[in-house]
């Protein structure tokens, strides 16, 4: 297996296992990731290929299973599966533990810093492909759950929060934290060169664009199996 995939398999191994809580029954919600994945992975996984044509960012091949779709090796599209459904899990942890209430303040606090952050980023560097896409993209659909204010917005805000340490793992390995050469490598004229130790700052941006894909029609599959 390689490196990519052992990343992969590791992130899950957890999420799988704890699937099984009987608080949390996450393995009984398994139906409702089917949408999510279809509509937005599907979506996440054309901008990829899209940038990655473009040599926005690229792989390197000694850490893959050199299979490709397209211009994207195998591990790329199975993180498009693995990391939501991770990331759904925590969400689904803080609901059943938690029982967390729409909180407007802390909702509002979020965003105001999100924002600024954004703004920063696009200062930095106004002409980068990554940084425009996934900051402007966020902006647009913060300001959506603004308006909207679904009741699992501070739900949503928490479980972004709580998966920053393993954002800070997994994506660390693909950076390059533990190797000489990154899994992902990206172009330096498309972000702004602002680093979590090896990790492109706009990747929060990007992994928040795909949560908040995630949840959303993650919920709205519980609307329609509740009917």
């Amino acid at each position: 297996m390689s490196y990519y995939g052992y990343i992969l398999l590791f992130s899950f191994l957890g999420p799988l296992v704890l699937s099984f809580d009987k608080k949390v029954a996450y393995y009984r919600k398994a139906p409702r990731l089917v949408l999510p994945i279809f509509m937005v992975s599907g979506l996440f996984l054309i901008w990829d290929q899209w940038f990655t044509e473009r040599g926005i960012w690229g792989f390197n091949l000694m850490h893959t299973a050199h299979i490709f779709f397209g211009k994207l090796p195998l591990e790329e599209i199975l993180f498009f599966v693995v990391v939501p459904y991770n990331c759904i899990f925590i969400y689904e942890v803080m609901g059943a533990y938690f029982r967390l209430e729409n909180n407007p303040k802390l909702n509002r606090l979020f965003f105001g810093v999100f924002f600024i952050l954004g703004m920063l980023l696009i200062l930095q560097q106004p002409t980068g492909w990554y940084t425009l896409s996934s900051v402007l993209f966020a902006f647009a659909l913060s300001t959506a759950l603004l308006i909207f204010n679904p009741k699992w917005l501070s739900q949503f805000v928490v479980s972004f929060l709580m998966c920053f340490v393993p954002f800070l793992i997994v994506n660390g390995l693909l950076t390059g934290a533990t190797t000489v050469k990154p899994v992902v490598w990206y172009n330096p004229a498309e972000f702004s060169g602002w680093r979590i130790i090896t990790i492109p700052v706009e990747d929060l941006f990007y992994n928040f664009d795909l949560l908040v894909g995630f949840v959303a029609f993650f919920n709205l599959g519980n609307k329609r199996l509740a009917l």
